[in-house]
């Protein structure tokens, strides 16, 4: 079977089993302050675990891609070094929620292996939970019970906590898993040692391909585990994993999934796979790499600095070393890789192929600066020089984490000089930083604490901005040494920040009105609309007002509806390739990014102004549509954005059917009219391929035209109240310029004149002529120009100038060729020199200058001078 009816066959074996396919969500995070990266197929479904959202499907199938490169599941270092292991992969799962429980997934998915991918039986091994004494967990009896339905009870093994209690981290939903194991070593192998003996045991042929999750708990802060509302089931399996196992390969990276990206780089390269194993490991990390940097650009989170964006930076520029260090790929190679993967996942994950040319010039672009990058850190590591042939670790750390070096390279390039590195060095440097960055982003949160029973919160505040509500549940949050409180209510007018659009701010009163805590942000997490407070009110059982801060909602609400018409525009003016990449909209601005490959000029800009102030005008009522079948609204034209989820049903936001539509879950204006006018303050570029827009609406655009015209009639009263003002400050420049060319030339005169009276000051001591004189010009590059106007002049010339320019000391030291020769130096003469006035500067061995702040350390300059004459 090939790698794509592999994947069809386990999505059609669950669909005739009555289990829905959804679409995998995005790999980027955005609503779970947990998470960076879905880095497992039950994240989407959190919410339905802990019973925050209501359940649509009870029973559901789909392949999710997952990343796992930081937190608790980091993988990277495996990969490409063993046959297993990879930074994105393919999870498909079945799922059930408060539905089937361990019969049928043990049922199902022994038949799936057996049945239909027909795997033969004598080659599985299942897992079973042992139990453990210390959290009171008894041992699952009742799956151990079920396996041996169909299963030797030699190939039923227990399992320990580490390996069959499945948790996504330090709290949320877990529970007792039973794994699926398949032995794919030869017959005398199995035959020398029992296959029983290498279950999770790390050997690279028996290997875990299938985890039924039994969720049942939910671990809280303080380690205790709480029932949750239903049972459910969570099953993943290792759709490469699978692959291999069916195709009969030793390695993952020999099946369809990976061999044509590899063979691709292989030919690319000029080096034969399966020849070397260097070559190898890069061709693998090439290959695998390259699909989560292109899912993960797909999914809109670009590379950067900082947060999401590193992670995927480091992840591509550990791609491109191994290019560079082992296959020779000197040039941008990895962008190449795009089209081929594109069109391998055409009509799985559609997102990469229908922005193919996008991710492509983004990897480019990053391969472009990360290779300058390598360069520079090659020759400074050239530079270097290693006491007693000991690299330092504090060195090979800055390598590491300025230059993207990794220390396997650095120990590489010292080898060659003969050289070792201090590894317990860079250890400590690289442990440091990890400390200072987990201290820098630590939150301490605690448990939910129930006030009152509720089966979810609802956001009504499309329609309202004040209710009255209750406090449903509450928790503490300590982060950075600040200690705040979050809060959920029954029913909530605060949007809570999503889509660029930032959370409301307000109050929740008491029932009285005469108390209130102010509510300083609102966030979503897993669909929970979460409510932030300095502080808690004193009753929380009683009634509360929960009151939206009208202005800032209002305000904010013209600049996001801005960003619709913007987004509109650009697609007119600039054409239908441009998407958003970003936003973010709050009470005084709009930012708004998107895939546009050149700077958007000035006429462009004012073209889309104009669009955009237009339908302003036109008062274009809002068109709001709830609830619409997700299909439906696609094949109506509605623009949907990468890497966002969308569910079955969405919501349609509409200003004029033929210019903007678009789906979205924030708040709006009921009319464009609102928004006053529009205005762009700022174009620039933000990433390859992308640029951004600033732009401010109503009183913040009001307030910049009543400034600009302020300072139009400033302008105007300095020239005299011209009605001409373009041709006045041209007539200024001009006479400008014209004043410029007269002081130049005065300023030549002047240079030619002390030219040649300065000659007659030559001392000569030794063979070497000295001139150290104050000069009187006022021009920094007038007094550059006639030290080398002497140097021609002079051999074995030792000039020392000091100067004073609008009150502030200089020195200007000139040696000739032969002085250099010998051994002076001008930037260090300047350095010591420039001590005399308190400052400093350097510059080249025959030509440097100084300034500082003490003027009247001059004439100490000039006396000092002779002594720098080497004899």
């Amino acid at each position: 079977m090939t790698a794509q009816e592999i994947r069809q066959a386990f999505l059609e074996f669950f669909k005739e089993k009555q289990h829905h396919i959804v679409p995998s969500a995005p790999i980027v995070v955005k609503n779970d302050p947990t998470l960076m990266f879905t880095n497992a197929g039950m994240n989407q479904f959190k919410d339905l675990f802990l019973g925050e959202a209501p359940i649509k499907y009870p029973r559901v199938v789909d392949t999710q891609r997952c990343l796992r490169v930081s937190g608790k599941h980091n993988d990277l270092e495996e990969v490409g070094i063993d046959t297993y292991h990879h930074t994105m992969f393919e999870m498909l799962g079945n799922w059930s929620f408060g539905d089937y429980f361990k019969k049928d997934a043990i049922d199902w998915s022994w038949g799936l292996l057996t049945e239909v991918y027909k795997i033969p039986k004598e080659k599985l091994y299942v897992t079973y939970f042992e139990g453990d004494e210390k959290e009171g967990l008894a041992k699952d009896q009742e799956a151990y019970d079920l396996w041996k339905q169909y299963v030797d009870e030699s190939h039923i093994l227990p399992g320990n906590k580490k390996d069959n209690f499945w948790e996504m981290g330090d709290t949320g939903p877990c529970g007792p898993c039973s794994e699926i194991h398949v032995d794919c070593r030869t017959y005398e192998e199995k035959a020398s040692v029992d296959g029983a003996t290498l279950v999770n045991a790390d050997h690279p042929q028996v290997i875990e391909i299938w985890n039924n999750v039994f969720m049942q708990f939910n671990r809280l802060k303080d380690g205790s585990l709480q029932s949750l509302p239903a049972k459910h089931v969570d099953t993943g399996m290792g759709f490469e994993r699978l692959v291999r196992v069916l195709q009969e390969k030793s390695s993952n990276y020999d099946t369809d999934v990976f061999q044509p990206m590899i063979q691709f780089i292989a030919e690319k390269s000029g080096v034969k796979y399966g020849v070397d194993e260097k070559t190898d490991i890069a061709m693998r990390v090439m290959a695998d790499h390259i699909r989560a940097i292109s899912f993960v650009i797909a999914d809109g989170q670009l590379p950067s600095n900082n947060k999401a964006g590193y992670v995927i930076r480091r992840i591509l520029r550990r791609a491109v070393r191994y290019a560079y260090t082992f296959l020779n790929f000197k040039e941008p190679f990895l962008n190449q890789l795009v089209p081929l993967l594109a069109e391998q996942f055409k009509g799985v994950f559609d997102e990469l192929i229908s922005q193919q040319d996008f991710v492509q010039k983004v990897v480019l672009e990053e391969e472009v600066s990360f290779l300058r990058t390598l360069s520079t850190g090659i020759q400074r590591f050239e530079k270097y020089q290693a006491s007693n042939n000991l690299v330092e670790g504090n060195f090979a750390f800055e390598l590491s984490d300025t230059f993207g070096f990794p220390i396997d390279l650095t120990e590489l390039m010292a080898r060659e000089k003969g050289w070792i590195v201090d590894l317990a060095g860079y250890e400590q440097a690289l442990k440091k930083q990890k400390d200072d960055s987990r201290a820098a982003t630590a939150i301490d949160t605690g448990d939910w604490i129930t006030v009152n029973t509720d089966d979810q919160s609802e956001f009504v505040g499309y329609d309202d901005l004040e209710i009255e509500t209750e406090i449903l549940k509450y928790r503490k949050v300590k982060a950075k040494g600040k200690e705040q409180y979050q809060i959920v209510l029954r029913q909530t007018p605060f949007y809570a920040e999503s889509g660029g659009q930032v959370g409301d701010t307000g109050r929740l009163e008491d029932h009285s009105r005469q108390f209130w805590v102010d509510i300083t942000d609102t966030k979503k997490e897993n669909g929970l609309t979460v409510h932030f407070a300095d502080i808690l009110p004193d009753n929380l059982e009683g009634k509360f007002w929960a009151v939206v801060d009208e202005d800032k909602r209002v305000l904010t609400e013209d600049n996001h509806s801005a960003t619709h018409l913007l987004h509109a525009a650009l697609k007119q003016v600039l054409g239908k390739h441009v998407n958003q990449k970003g936003s973010l909209v709050n009470a005084d601005y709009l930012r708004f990014d998107f895939s546009h490959f050149a700077k958007v000029t000035d006429e462009e800009l004012a073209q889309i102004e104009v669009i955009v102030n237009k339908k302003i005008r036109q008062n274009i009522k809002l068109k709001e549509q709830r609830n619409v079948p997700y299909q439906d609204a696609i094949e109506s034209g509605v623009t949907a954005l990468f890497g966002e989820k969308y569910g079955d049903f969405v919501r349609m936001i509409t200003f004029d059917d033929h210019f903007s539509k678009e789906l979205c879950g924030g708040t709006h204006v009921k009319a464009t009219g609102q928004i006053g006018s529009f205005k762009i303050i700022s174009e620039s570029a933000v990433a390859a391929g992308v640029r951004r827009i600033e732009a401010i609406t109503a009183d913040k655009a009001e307030q910049y035209f009543l400034d600009q015209r302020k300072e139009l009639g400033h302008l105007k009263a300095l020239l005299n109240g011209s009605k001409d003002l373009s041709a006045s400050v041209q007539a200024l420049l001009d006479e400008n310029a014209k004043l410029k060319k007269e002081i130049e030339k005065s300023t030549l005169e002047r240079v030619n004149t002390l030219k040649h009276e300065i000659v007659h000051h030559v001392r000569g001591i030794n063979g070497v002529n000295l001139i150290a004189k104050h000069i009187d010009l006022q021009s920094a590059d007038a007094v550059k120009n006639l030290a080398f106007s002497l140097k021609d002049m002079i051999d074995n010339l030792f000039l020392v100038f000091t100067t004073e320019i609008d009150g502030k000391p200089g020195i200007t030291v000139m040696l000739s060729d032969d002085l250099v020769k010998k051994g002076m130096n001008a930037s260090n003469i300047v350095r010591e020199l420039g001590k005399e006035i308190q400052g400093g500067g350097g510059g080249q061995p025959f030509y440097a200058t100084a300034g500082g702040k003490n003027s009247a350390g001059l004439k100490a300059v000039l006396e000092k001078a002779e002594g720098f004459i080497i004899l």
